[in-house]
């Protein structure tokens, strides 16, 4: 991997490419549903802000084999910051700051912020992709995948994907 190369990372991702549990609705109490922490290095020059999208991507339909399921959108990340804490997500007190003019969309559970699941089999593939932009996403008070991916096009300026099983 090229040192200038455009990433992203997330330090409790193991070697193995594990997702942890206290990520997902198979955590333990209050070690559950939290948004996993997350960084990146090597912006694109001229990334005016950043979009992420996390999905399973061997998510099951009965009507279609394989359909993704989106578990996190977050829009308007600041290039000046160079990650995501853990359990960022739904804390309202996060927004402020470096934070503020952050949002998060809507997850396919119809709920913002972040959602880990309960997973029929194990061994999912998780797809974090983050986006670097060339222009600020305006995409009014419900976010979702589709509204952000419809926004973005032509406006795309580099991507970075961490995969993580579960």
């Amino acid at each position: 991997m090229a040192s200038d190369e455009f990433r992203l990372v997330s330090p409790q991702v193991n070697n193995e490419g594990r997702l942890p549990r206290k990520y997902t609705a198979e955590g333990q109490g209050a070690q559950k549903h939290i948004s996993p922490p997350l960084e990146w290095y090597n912006l694109p020059d001229g990334t005016k802000t950043l979009a992420l999208v996390v999905q399973d991507i061997d998510a099951p339909d009965p009507k279609d084999p394989i359909v993704p399921w989106v578990h996190w959108v977050v829009v308007n990340i600041p290039p000046t910051l160079k990650g995501l804490p853990e359990g960022f997500s739904g804390k309202e007190e996060v927004y402020s700051g470096d934070y503020a003019g952050i949002k998060e969309g809507y997850n396919d559970f119809k709920l913002p912020g972040w959602r880990g699941t309960k997973l029929p089999s194990h061994g999912h593939r998780f797809e974090f992709k983050l986006y670097a932009l060339d222009e600020e996403v305006k995409l009014g008070n419900k976010v979702t995948k589709d509204k952000l991916l419809d926004a973005i096009q032509g406006h795309v300026l580099g991507e970075a994907v961490l995969i993580a099983i579960f």
